[in-house]
């Protein structure tokens, strides 16, 4: 489990590296310019870091649903070595299938305008400076929707509907705990990143304001929010935040003014 969080927040300092620094470049000095093999180079790793925070995120579901459906078998199906080789190849995965879809977008010609209206290169705003997109490029594009959208959310929501299934048939109201618990962390998190990105992807095409704030959501906020969602479930982190919130609320006394009345 802990090494799945590891990979995933991997990804999170990735989502922001990709997109963040050529945004403070073009914001210290003006220059909002990006060239061709630039934008697509930054198109190429955020799409890669997506895909593997899409099938990671997937894993992270099957890993909680042995843990609590087959419990004694956990060790054997998802050891240290299987949990390695599966997280190479997600990544090996998510590289090569990058190198599929940057190279079908290739093909598109561009005639409309080279203005892109958001803060990094993303295909829904590369292709609203397109004219003409290839055969190729419709059927890679269907293919991914399929395979790193649709199937792995159909199947973390089967897994979740197990796993439900299974707690609700536990009979002490601590055993039920504990193992929503374990869930509730995964939870959060495919919730709020499948809702963003697909509220804004299906946002309407001359709503470019909101285009811009899901976007910065979606590939900045979440990234930032997704450790904190997971640091919150260990207990040692619990405390230390109770203890700072609890000296806070004493300094905040002690501050006070202190009225005398006569």
């Amino acid at each position: 489990m802990y090494l799945f969080i590891c990979n995933l927040s991997i990804v999170d300092i990735f989502y922001t590296s990709v997109t963040v620094p050529k945004l403070l470049h073009m914001l210290l000095s003006g220059n909002h310019i990006v060239s061709s093999a630039q934008c697509y180079t930054q198109f190429y790793f955020f799409f890669t870091v997506a895909t593997v925070e899409e099938i990671l995120l997937f894993v992270m579901a099957y890993d909680r649903y042995v843990a609590i459906c087959d419990p004694l078998h956990y060790h054997r199906i998802l050891s240290y070595r299987n949990c390695c080789l599966i997280t190479i190849g997600i990544w090996m995965v998510a590289f090569l299938n990058s190198v599929v879809y940057v190279t079908s977008a290739l093909n598109m010609s561009s005639c409309h305008s080279n203005v892109i209206h958001q803060f990094f290169c993303d295909i829904k705003s590369l292709t609203k400076t397109t004219c003409r997109t290839s055969q190729l490029f419709i059927v890679v594009t269907f293919i991914e929707i399929l395979m790193l959208g649709f199937i792995p959310l159909m199947c973390t929501f089967i897994s979740y509907f197990q796993i439900f299934s299974v707690i609700s048939k536990m009979k002490t109201k601590e055993s039920r705990k504990k193992a929503f618990s374990t869930c509730s962390s995964h939870i959060t998190i495919i919730t709020i990143y499948y809702g963003a990105g697909l509220l804004g992807y299906f946002i309407p095409p001359y709503s470019e304001v909101l285009d811009i704030i899901f976007n910065t959501i979606y590939s900045n906020i979440i990234p930032m929010i997704n450790p904190i969602i997971y640091s919150l479930q260990n207990s040692n982190i619990q405390s230390a935040l109770l203890r700072v919130v609890r000296g806070m609320c004493f300094l905040e006394k002690v501050s006070r003014p202190i009225s005398m009345w006569k």
